[in-house]
């Protein structure tokens, strides 16, 4: 995998000045022919064991049993991210199964090489499990429109990421100071590091698009704009540059909240408030909608019909609905990126259902709002 490959090249055991592993081995093969080693260790030691005085001879197999459970869940790891790799190429993703599958890891190997002289080994992986379930929990929450757990674990997964950075910061000052810095190679952070710098980037900006309306109340719109502006994709800023060069009536993300009790609007809402859940039409709410801000009512009864009549199709996640309604001459394209939320877009007059540019926007769109891309890049050799 190419995010243990440097811990795998690192933790390579040197006899006689060469290599006990080549470039070539997998992360599977270095690591069963650890865990082998180390079980040959805590063997010798449990026959040779039985002095009243501890000591090496005792203490040896003790952190090689403990080593071996480190080993076995580094595989396991290596063996989810495997799965998720394989999943950047499915429409959906469910990612509170890959919580789960996390969690039960985690729990499995808590304390299982607890030894104060294992305890780097042990809190490095407790932080990449962590951070990798925050965000990923962070992105279950987003795609059911849940504004504070979604912005709690997104900011969470920020500060172990900041904190983990640290790290390698201090170990550049160190080398600098130690051996003057010019001559010495910048310690550079693994690729599992920048791996997940990348997918809290791509779901910041996802966040930042979906709650952009309660985000946007607690700054100028000109502020807001720089802010979005930084992020990694700035949907906010594409949809404008889309809207102004194609010259569309209107972009809008509608979330289905039907059978939601919870649904209360935009932003955070006490647990214990009461708000009657909404119906008709607002049961679809634009939660974004450009230009302006506000939905186009006139054209929301189309939108609701068009929805419910190509609902299979809008379900399918990859296709791109056309419809022309000749009363009010305007043109409708409507596409799904996941389930709950559907984009919208208007048109005055009449537009070709293979306009390659609008077609073609509305795919790329969409397939960056899945997020999966990011499980993609998880492969040898990838530059992602």
């Amino acid at each position: 995998m190419v995010t243990l490959c440097d811990y795998a090249s690192n933790s390579a055991t040197y006899h006689g000045g060469q290599s006990f592993f080549s470039r070539k081995d997998s992360i599977r093969t270095i690591y069963t022919s650890l865990n082998n080693e180390l079980r040959k260790v805590v063997s010798m030691g449990r026959h040779t064991s039985g002095g009243s005085t501890p000591n090496l001879e005792d203490l040896l197999p003790h952190l090689s049993e403990q080593l071996c459970h480190f080993t076995q869940a580094r595989m396991e790891i290596a063996d989810f991210y495997e799965k998720m790799h394989s999943l950047g190429s499915q429409k959906t993703v469910n990612s509170e199964e890959l919580v789960s599958t996390l969690e039960s890891i985690l729990q499995k190997y808590s304390s299982r090489f607890h030894h104060p002289i294992l305890s780097r080994l042990e809190s490095s992986f407790q932080v990449e499990v962590d951070v990798l379930t925050q965000l990923l929990r962070c992105q279950a929450q987003i795609s059911e429109w849940h504004f504070l757990p979604s912005l709690l674990n997104l900011h969470g997964a920020h500060s172990k990421l900041q904190a983990w950075g640290q790290v390698f910061e201090r170990q550049r000052e160190t080398r600098k100071h130690l051996f003057g810095g010019q001559s010495q190679k910048a310690v550079q952070p693994p690729h599992l590091y920048l791996w997940l710098q990348r997918l809290q980037a791509t779901l910041l900006a996802k966040f930042s698009f979906y709650f952009h309306e309660a985000l946007s109340r607690q700054t100028s719109q000109s502020e807001m704009k720089t802010l979005t502006a930084r992020t990694s994709l700035d949907y906010f800023g594409k949809i404008s540059a889309f809207i102004r060069k194609h010259d569309a009536s209107s972009v809008s993300l509608v979330f289905d909240n039907r059978g939601s009790e919870s649904f209360q609007g935009h932003g955070y809402h006490h647990p214990h408030s009461y708000r009657e859940a909404p119906k008709g039409v607002d049961q679809f709410p634009a939660i974004v909608s450009l230009p302006g801000g506000e939905r186009p009512v006139t054209h929301w009864p189309n939108v609701i019909m068009i929805m419910s009549d190509r609902s299979t199709e809008l379900n399918a996640l990859d296709k791109v609905v056309h419809f022309y309604d000749d009363k009010v001459q305007s043109t409708y394209f409507l596409t799904r990126p996941e389930p709950h939320f559907t984009v919208v877009v208007i048109f005055d007059g009449r537009k070709s259902e293979r306009d390659s540019n609008i077609v073609a926007f509305l795919q790329e769109l969409t397939g960056s709002l899945r997020n999966t891309k990011p499980f993609t890049t998880l492969k040898p050799g990838s530059k992602g």
